[in-house]
């Protein structure tokens, strides 16, 4: 089978290491099965590891690619849970499982036509999505629902600041806290992604860095060292930051004085579990909430699809058809 496999680093130039090329196809080992890929999703996971941060090179090749949605060895419609760990290991959380990983780190991901992954990563598709719009889901989507509504505690009425609109767990963001009754406020460089921001639900888009009406009670932070000043002078005393992601950079000024004076709180997320991705989906399916997608592209495309991500030149998610 065809599939985009990761075969050497690069920081300089990450896409220079994927290559499309036939690999075998999986053999599920006990406990595991193999579903058969309609869709997947591209995310800034896939050039880290293109770049060598966070994946040793002693890894590779490997097949990319975190999100999928297809059928399983039964015909049944379904969306893979991305996270392969033990919740008994992490506690009832396998985000705290010491052993867990994302798809793609220690397992052949999504970017081909088969995939292998436990049976208890299977969740039945919502009939009122799309396989391509189901493939957004699982890293994106699902780290913004724990951002929200886990982490921060999001509750009807509070202000939300999401950093970045545009990107896949923004743009989530952005649409997930206005569904929950949320006061919406979104930044960007970008005027057209500011635009996208309000039609995606956010209440006011206003350019990085620029001074809000009021405080905010929680920041989306997925940018880093470009907003995170921004990030603490927006936020109200006790308010909440909420970090997974760090695009611009991961090591900011720490701004400690701030943080301890008006007694905010600093969050990290990761992921979500089998349990919030089901919550999530229940949630979007009641609320009638639809995943904003870019574009589709087939496999052989995929330099192109990376790209355009790198570039800046995306809004929502870019869908990949094996």
């Amino acid at each position: 089978m065809l599939a985009a496999v990761a075969v050497r680093q690069d920081p300089a130039d990450p896409l220079s290491g994927l290559e499309l090329r036939e690999v075998a196809a999986p053999v599920a080992p006990p406990g595991w099965t193999v579903v058969r890929v309609v869709a997947a999703s591209l995310n800034h996971h896939d050039i880290w590891t293109l770049r060598g941060v966070g994946h040793p090179a002693d890894r590779l090749p490997m097949v990319l690619g975190c999100d999928a949605a297809g059928y399983d060895e039964d015909g049944n419609e379904v969306v893979v849970h991305p996270v392969i760990g033990d919740p008994q290991a992490g506690g009832g959380d396998e985000t705290l499982d010491p052993g867990r990983a994302l798809l793609s780190e220690r397992h052949d991901g999504a970017f081909a036509e088969f995939l292998c992954v436990p049976r208890r990563n299977l969740i039945p598709k919502p009939a009122a999505l799309s396989f391509a719009e189901a493939a957004c889901l699982p890293v994106a989507w699902l780290t913004a629902y724990r951002m929200l509504f886990t982490r921060a505690q999001v509750r009807p009425g509070d202000r939300v600041l999401v950093q970045g609109a545009g990107g896949g767990v923004a743009s989530a963001a952005i649409a997930l806290a206005r569904a929950a009754g949320a006061k919406v406020y979104a930044t960007s460089r970008s005027k057209a992604k500011l635009d996208a921001a309000l039609a995606m639900g956010a209440h006011v888009a206003v350019p990085t860095g620029e001074r809000l009406p009021e405080k905010v009670d929680v920041v989306v932070e997925t940018v880093g060292e470009a907003t995170w000043a921004h990030s603490l002078r927006a936020l109200r005393a006790g308010g909440t930051v909420v970090v997974a992601g760090a695009t611009s950079g991961a090591n900011p000024p720490a701004d400690l004085n701030r943080v301890f004076y008006l007694q905010q709180r600093v969050l990290g997320s990761t992921g979500g579990t089998r349990q919030e991705f089901v919550s999530l989906l229940r949630f979007m399916e009641s609320a009638g909430v639809r995943p904003r997608i870019d574009r589709e592209i087939p496999l052989t495309a995929i330099h192109e699809g990376f790209r355009a991500m790198m570039d800046g030149e995306v809004t929502g998610k870019v869908i990949v058809r094996p």
